[in-house]
């Protein structure tokens, strides 16, 4: 088949099928390695799961991801007032769109980048064309995919100034808001190139539609209660102040270290509205099937290593720094042994999630809703 790769994927030890992937043009192999260091410099968790995924799939979600890091490196680059950020992400979604060139946009971008924080972000978008080289060559549907994540997530960063926000988002509301143009708009997008993958996938799309949102609000919230203090050094916090609030505790008033009951009954009301949005990724993972192995324990092991993080965060309330609640070696190692187990069968997937999740505190959560989502100010 003419500009179509061909790929055997696995389905069963009974039987294989293959799927045909678009291509526009051929990566070339400099390019394909360029990303994978990449990967490896910018990312932990996801340099560990996106080699799961088979192929096309892996060097997709790979790219997508190399995409929401540059943005994310603007975002977080503290020397950049907001309008330099908003200039920034405007080119950036210019770029991927094909209106500007990869190379003035490093150019413009490089020089603002310094400190041996920024070596990876920096060596990343110094070969921006490379990345768009390999986005260039996958399918109308995946770049489409990719385009609208990136446009999305950069609406959201102009709204969402991280130096708006230094004292809490105003309530729960708008955290959904936040955590949807940062993460849930990922979910869509993942969503959307699984469904392009295989036809067995996009037979499921209501139901990881339903879901997929919650999925990446579970995995930002995580995120949020993690990096508690490591955003506080950066005058930022995503934390909802109404929630806070509602226990007479002000958000202003937030210090690493302090004796608080009600602080610490607030963030434990928050770790149960991020393992409700969890439990629903495990339903989103449970609607892919189980003939898709890899993208499976894609899903499995970043849900798992959220889960596992929360129940130190609620074990340890009064953290002072994000090590201390980070996940050790053992329990990733755990994580990925046992859902390699229970990968094939839904009931001990649930099993898992129920144990792991035992004793912490659960708010069921109606599946995210773009269309519920406002930015309202």
């Amino acid at each position: 088949m003419t500009g179509c790769v061909a790929i055997n994927v696995l389905l069963c030890p009974r039987f294989s099928i293959r799927y045909y992937v678009a291509v526009s043009n051929p990566i070339a192999q400099s390019d394909l390695e360029f990303q994978t260091r990449m990967l490896m410099r910018v990312s932990r968790t996801f340099a560990l799961t996106i080699p799961q995924l088979p192929e096309p799939l892996s060097t997709v979600v790979g790219n997508a991801y190399l995409w929401c890091r540059i943005a994310d490196t603007i975002e977080d680059c503290p020397d950049f007032s907001l309008d330099e950020k908003r200039s920034h992400i405007e080119a950036l979604v210019a770029v991927i769109g094909g209106a500007q060139s990869p190379d003035a946009f490093a150019d413009a971008l490089l020089p603002r980048l310094t400190g041996d924080d920024w070596a990876g972000e920096r060596e990343l978008i110094a070969d921006t064309n490379a990345v768009m080289r390999i986005f260039e060559s996958f399918g109308e549907r995946e770049r489409a995919a990719v385009q609208r994540c990136v446009g999305i997530m950069a609406k959201g960063m102009e709204h969402f100034q991280e130096g708006m926000f230094a004292h809490g988002l105003r309530d729960q509301a708008q955290l959904d808001a936040y955590c949807y143009y940062v993460a849930g708009v990922v979910g869509e997008m993942l969503t959307e190139i699984f469904c392009a993958h295989a036809p067995e996938i996009e037979a499921n799309r209501g139901d990881l539609e339903r879901f997929g949102i919650s999925f990446g609000q579970g995995l930002q919230m995580t995120n949020i209660l993690k990096d508690i203090w490591d955003d506080k050094d950066r005058y930022v916090c995503w934390l909802p102040q109404a929630a806070f609030a509602e226990h007479d505790f002000d958000l202003r008033d937030l210090t690493p270290g302090q004796e608080s009951e009600a602080f610490e009954t607030a963030l434990g009301e928050q770790v149960g509205i991020a393992l409700g949005h969890l439990r629903n990724a495990l339903e989103y993972t449970l609607h892919i099937p189980r003939t898709e192995r890899g993208i499976r324990l894609f899903c499995l092991w970043a849900l798992g290593m959220a889960v596992l993080t929360l129940r130190k965060i609620n074990n340890q309330r009064g953290f002072q720094t994000g090590d201390e609640v980070k996940i050790s070696r053992n329990a990733v190692r755990a994580t990925v042994l046992l859902t390699r187990i229970g990968v094939f069968h839904d009931w001990i997937l649930r099993g898992l999630f129920r144990v792991a999740s035992w004793g912490l505190p659960l708010t069921n959560v109606s599946p995210a809703s773009a269309d519920r989502i406002s930015l309202a100010e």
